[in-house]
């Protein structure tokens, strides 16, 4: 141990005289270590040194032994000492479990082969996530193997990675894979916690993803078996980011929940309490993990670099980050010092760090609060998004207009700005029109509510602000024109989703249509509900090709992944110059952007090239259901224009000419190249957010709270209309003016 660093050896270490079990506690006052050594168990007493840091040493805890510890101490709010309490070491890379069910500390042989392989380190411009369930992308594949279904080893089977391959995606970010547990009032129920938000151990994986001869074979080959996962996973370029839950535990609440591991040690310390010692809950789940205490805080970081070294990780998603980010007074504070740490700590350089920007205790919604070098979720773009192609669709179909304008919509496209600060620039947004809790893509276009009852809860749980529509029909429908406009909405979605500026992120399954049957909140059911369904129609097929496409123009027009935010009347390098045009080809007037009658926006973005080659793009969106003429923008050296994509399944001219009347049926997106000059024509292009009209009135900062109870669940503030909005009367005057 070091003098100056009290946690620096916490956990097992080899020595010459055998393993030495190291535990931090700051408030017990006695500590054994206890060896599995059948028919016996070996008692260890730990000895304390000054800085609360118990050790205990024996020979017998070699690969595959398993232990426990158990403490005694001073009663405060917070702990639970029980001297016969049986505790998992904070610290264990592996865990096993006794005939009665119960888990264990388990020494693991960490050694391993990674073939030379190194991470791929993808450029995060380039970056494209797919969100998926270990278990249930593959549990249905057909191709994968029946003993590898389900696991870290069928994901990483040949056929799954082709897949992935054939999409385009960059990484898969995997929903909680440390070890976990169902809550008791699951378990009650005779149903359990199939995402994973309810961490026993921050350092070993979920043995129940492993395959089944891993499990047999114990925790090292569970160990084993998820490191060969992203070896060949890396092989072939992709890379792998963690959900994490860092926020809370399975110790649930204080008042009956079960003691595992930080409560029987020092509860006082690794939770959160008031100044009277009452628990502070902003996870809606029992507890708070304290990360404004140095053994909390060190947990955290340990975790985190033991997953991205020795594990190989490269990114991770923080779920509820905004607790992490909560001081001694439990107010959030960007500048705390673990969220600090985090993107600076020299082991983990180079890992992606996407923080779940909200929680739900006070001010727990902090979209765009958090510091250079983390990534948010950008939930006004999945909100705004939504509202454009959907709720505003059927707004129209309602009372004949929408409820607003063009302008928070460009300024999501345009890589939200009025979001994200200066110097953090677009790629700070993680974009998505969908996640794993709330509908899929499919449902969100299918439904207008959510159909909850199978979860057990009289269909109170789960978010009642979708902002879906169901276009005429709730729930599966045999209409043609029904199943025809729904898909359009889909495509329509997935292309605002990977031609915006920033990060995009897709749910496993949307890209084949997947549907949980109108369930938004599928947290507690391990069935074929949740697996994606690998079984493909006509209508599938073709629209896993429109993703695979959509995400190929991405990467090959860096026009459309900016990494800087422009500067008005400079000349920013990997920023884009975006020109913003109406219908007519011509500049909206300051009015319109606010008008809901105009549903027709072109922009022409432009590259600032820094280490690609110059390029543009001009992207047509036309939000309405009937068809209209757009003239495409006659704009410097721009004389023709070639279709990339469209999500209109008529055909369009492969090349048009500048100022060229093109009809679109609507609602569309149409992607087109720009060609003209190789070479930037304009000095000094103007900052890339978009002139972002007025609005209606922001909604309060709202978490739904209702839905949040042992599980991961969303946030939303509604569109800030106040940043959303830029003054256009000086930017709009002249036909195709940068914004």
């Amino acid at each position: 141990m070091s003098d100056t660093d009290p946690f620096s050896d916490l956990g097992a270490r080899r020595g010459p005289d055998g393993t030495t079990i190291s535990v931090w506690s700051g408030s017990a006052t006695r500590m054994e270590l206890v060896i599995d050594d059948a028919p016996h168990d070996r008692v260890v007493p730990m000895v304390r040194d000054e800085h609360g840091v118990w050790r205990g040493t024996d020979p017998l805890l070699v690969p595959g032994r398993r232990y426990w510890v158990r403490a005694d101490g001073v009663d405060a709010p917070g702990n639970r000492f029980d001297p016969e309490q049986n505790l998992i070491d904070p610290y264990s890379r592996g865990l096993g479990r006794t005939g009665r069910g119960d888990y264990r500390s388990t020494i693991i042989d960490e050694t391993f082969d990674w073939g030379g392989v190194s991470k791929p380190k993808t450029p995060l411009d380039r970056t494209v996530i797919y969100e998926a369930h270990v278990r249930g992308l593959t549990r249905l594949a057909p191709l994968v193997p029946d003993e590898l279904r389900g696991s870290y080893a069928g994901l990483a089977h040949e056929s799954t990675i082709a897949y992935l391959k054939r999409l385009g995606v960059t990484a898969v970010q995997l929903l909680p894979v440390h070890q976990h547990v169902d809550e008791q009032r699951l378990v009650a129920q005779g149903i359990e916690n199939y995402w994973g938000y309810n961490t026993l151990s921050f350092f070993a994986p979920h043995a129940a993803y492993a395959s089944r001869d891993a499990q047999l074979s114990g925790a090292s080959a569970v160990t084993r078996e998820f490191k060969g996962m992203v070896r060949l996973l890396h092989e072939a370029g992709i890379e792998v980011y963690l959900d994490v839950v860092y926020n809370h535990t399975a110790e649930e609440g204080e008042d009956g929940g079960p003691v595992t591991s930080l409560r029987g040690l020092d509860g006082s310390a690794y939770y959160r309490h008031d100044a009277d010692g009452r628990p502070v809950d902003v996870t809606g789940c029992g507890n708070s993990l304290d990360t404004s205490t140095p053994a909390a805080h060190r947990l955290v970081l340990d975790s985190l670099r033991y997953w991205a070294n020795e594990m190989q990780i490269d990114g991770f998603r923080f779920d509820l980050a905004a607790t992490l980010g909560r001081g001694a007074n439990h107010v959030f504070d960007p500048q705390h010092p673990l969220l600090t740490d985090i993107v600076t700590d020299p082991g983990l350089a180079d890992v992606k760090m996407i923080a779940e920007p909200w929680d739900v205790g006070m001010g727990g919604w902090q979209t765009g609060a958090f510091p250079d070098g983390w990534l948010e979720w950008n939930d006004r773009f999945r909100n705004r998004a939504r509202d454009f192609w959907l709720t505003d669709v059927a707004a129209a179909r309602s009372n004949g207009l929408p409820p607003t304008g063009l302008g928070s919509f460009a300024s999501k496209l345009s890589g939200s700005s009025n979001i994200y600060a200066h110097d953090r620039g677009p790629l700070a947004g993680v974009n998505f029109v969908t996640a794993h809790d709330g509908f899929t893509l499919n449902d969100l276009v299918s439904y207008d509510a959510k159909h909850n009852l199978s979860n057990g809860e009289d269909n109170r749980d789960g978010t009642d602000d979708n902002r879906s529509f169901n276009h005429g029909v709730e729930g599966p429908s045999d209409n043609p024109w029904v199943g025809d406009t729904r898909r359009r909405s889909m495509r329509n979605l997935l292309a605002t989703l990977l031609t915006s500026s920033g990060v995009p992120m897709l749910t496993a399954g949307d890209e084949r249509g997947r549907t949980q049957r109108g369930n938004n909140n599928g947290y507690c059911t391990d069935s074929e509900l949740t697996w994606v369904d690998w079984s493909t129609s006509p209508w599938q097929e073709a629209l896993i090709d429109d993703v695979a496409r959509l995400i190929q123009v991405r990467a090959e027009n860096p026009a459309l992944r900016p990494i800087r935010f422009g500067v008005d009347g400079a000349c920013t390098l990997s920023a884009n110059d975006i020109h913003w045009f109406g219908r007519l080809g011509g500049a909206l007037a300051p009015d319109e952007w606010n008008d809901p009658r105009i549903r027709t926006l072109q922009y022409l973005a432009s590259s600032t090239p820094e280490h690609e080659e110059f390029n543009r793009v001009l992207v047509v969106v036309h939000g309405a259901e009937t068809s209209t003429s757009v003239t495409l923008p006659r704009h410097l050296d721009v004389t023709t224009y070639t279709a990339l994509w469209s999500s209109d399944d008529s055909s369009l001219p492969d090349t048009c000419a500048a100022g060229d009347e093109v009809l679109v049926s609507g609602p569309t997106v149409v992607v087109f190249s720009a060609d003209g000059s190789q070479e930037p024509v304009d000095p000094a292009p103007a900052e890339q957010e978009a002139p972002a009209g007025h609005e209606t009135p922001a909604e309060h900062e709202t978490v739904d709270e209702e839905a949040r109870v042992g599980r991961d669940d969303d946030a939303s503030d509604g569109d800030d209309a106040a940043s959303d909005t830029a003054a256009v009367s000086d930017t709009a005057a002249e036909p195709g003016q940068s914004a």
